[in-house]
């Protein structure tokens, strides 16, 4: 008998300990491999498309033959796989369309103008990078589980949270699952910065807005506790943050 609870106990243990992944990673997305395409949804935009899979958005353009006004349509059967030859009018996928209705697009996203800043300790290339909000961080960029492509900033219900550059806002919604309300930021041709879980949005699609301006306000939409989430991507890829923020 005593052998038996003792093997109980054990199992219980294995099963129940600290081998178990946290909520906030479960509230997380995992990441979306072996898939090829990607049929789109009203609300989606390239840009979105792009951060769900990774991708660089110019790529994703011209795997598919979009152009750079950036145009999409709902139903419209998107190309993952931007290594591939791009698609010609004759081998591009027919976007349904109802036979009452006239299908408007999407998205089309005005071309952002070059920002010349002033250079500062906190400037890696052409953009000068502040910190989003103030708070302390809760967790890190960890690419090796691929759970937390960026930072956790840990912040009251209301507080503000700013732009970490100037750039023109290409997202702003909650149809990316595990980010609750997002803003995506397009900074120039290489970088992409990410705002998650906010309460508030103060800006639009098609926004310009400067470095430090406030955006939104931190909340705990899309996770179980209450943050900004973080993100900056070079090319379409996740960077630490950490390496392009000012020094604190």
């Amino acid at each position: 008998m005593a052998v038996a609870l003792a093997l109980l106990l054990g199992l219980f243990g294995c099963a129940s300990g600290g081998g178990g992944a946290p909520v906030s990673e479960r509230t997380r997305p995992a990441p979306i491999s072996g898939v090829d395409r990607h049929v789109v949804k009203p609300g989606d935009t390239l840009y979105s498309i792009a951060w769900r899979y990774g991708v660089d958005y110019k790529a994703l353009s011209r795997r598919n033959g979009i152009g750079s006004s950036y145009t999409i349509y709902p139903g419209q059967i998107i190309y993952l796989d931007v290594d591939k030859k791009p698609v010609t009018a004759k081998s591009r996928p027919v976007v349904k369309r109802s036979p009452t209705t006239t299908q408007k697009p999407v998205a089309k996203m005005p071309a952002a103008k070059p920002v010349i800043p002033v250079k500062t300790a906190g400037m890696i290339g052409p953009v000068n990078w502040v910190w989003p909000a103030k708070g302390r961080i809760i967790r890190n960029y960890s690419p090796a589980s691929g759970l937390n492509k960026g930072i956790d900033i840990e912040g009251r219900l209301g507080e503000p949270v700013h732009s970490a550059g100037a750039g023109t806002v290409v997202y702003a919604g909650d149809g990316l699952r595990g980010y609750g309300k997002l803003l995506i930021i397009k900074h120039d041709e290489t970088y992409l910065s990410a705002y998650a879980h906010n309460s508030k949005l103060f800006v639009k699609e098609g926004d310009k807005v400067k470095g430090n301006q406030k955006i939104a306000e931190i909340g705990s939409s899309g996770t179980d506790t209450t943050k900004l989430h973080f993100e900056i991507r070079r090319k379409g890829q996740p960077v630490d943050p950490l390496k392009y923020l000012p020094k604190r």
